[in-house]
């Protein structure tokens, strides 16, 4: 053990001397009150003393090589449609109510039923279907049709008299399952027919793959009124869209 040299007696370490106040400056309390003490990680204890939330470094923005990439935050949901009880009819709520009683409909009929009647104005509804019964559809179009007479190889062969719609004016009402499609050369035409009875009700023609081509004869009695038949020279094709001038048409709204 250190001694302290003096004249006098010596004193046990760590006692103070009359008249002073300073701590002997061999005293390991001393040294330790003014060297921070060491973690063995190395950092202070003042370090240490931090809340966990500060020591953690930021989350990468980037994945590491290696590393899956950052997951992105969900978009909220989107709210949830309203309910036909739930929709405000106002002061016709009343009128609303009583239509459809009258009418025997549900909320949908009743919509339907309006939509029907003015969605189309000046069209009707046609409906019709192949021969087994297999297929079945229905399509908006005017009560008087236009039809195309096409000469092109398919057509002349199989007497495919149409008339065209837009997509939107067509629904098949069942054989989705029932229907097969023959397609060649550009196999833009998609020829779909019953694979039951083999009839072609309706099909997409390369003149207009964003409608429908209607059979007439394959339509159901009672909702035509007129026909006119337009012969279109399918057997030069090319030349013939090129010099027709509303036939692109007819598939648009």
């Amino acid at each position: 053990m250190r001694r302290a040299k003096s004249g006098g007696a010596t004193k046990p370490r760590g006692q103070k001397r009359p008249g002073t106040s300073r701590a002997p400056a061999s005293a390991p309390s001393a040294d330790r009150a003014r060297r921070p003490a060491v973690q063995a990680g190395g950092g202070s204890r003042a370090s240490a003393r931090q809340p966990a939330a500060k020591r953690r470094s930021p989350p990468a923005q980037e994945a590491g090589p290696g590393e899956p990439p950052p997951v992105p935050p969900l978009p909220p949901p989107p709210p949830a449609a309203l309910a036909a009880s739930e929709l405000d009819l106002g002061e016709q709520r009343e009128r609303w109510e009583t239509f459809q009683k009258r009418q025997r409909l549900s909320f949908e009929g009743a919509a339907k039923l309006l939509l029907d009647t003015y969605e189309y104005q000046g069209l009707v509804k046609h409906t019709g279907g192949c021969h087994c019964g297999a297929v079945r559809f229905e399509v908006w179009a005017s009560a008087d049709l236009h039809i195309f007479d096409c000469n092109c190889s398919i057509c002349k062969k199989k007497q495919n008299k149409h008339f065209i719609v837009p997509a939107s004016r067509f629904k098949l009402l069942k054989g989705a399952d029932s229907i097969t499609t023959y397609t060649f050369n550009t196999h833009k035409a998609q020829h779909t027919f019953c694979k039951r009875c083999g009839v072609q009700s309706f099909y997409s023609p390369r003149s207009n793959p964003g409608g429908f081509g209607i059979a007439p004869h394959c339509l159901d009695e009672g909702t035509v009124r007129s026909v006119v038949v337009e012969e279109f020279n399918g057997s030069d094709w090319e030349k013939a869209m090129k010099e027709h001038k509303t036939i692109k048409n007819m598939s648009k709204e």
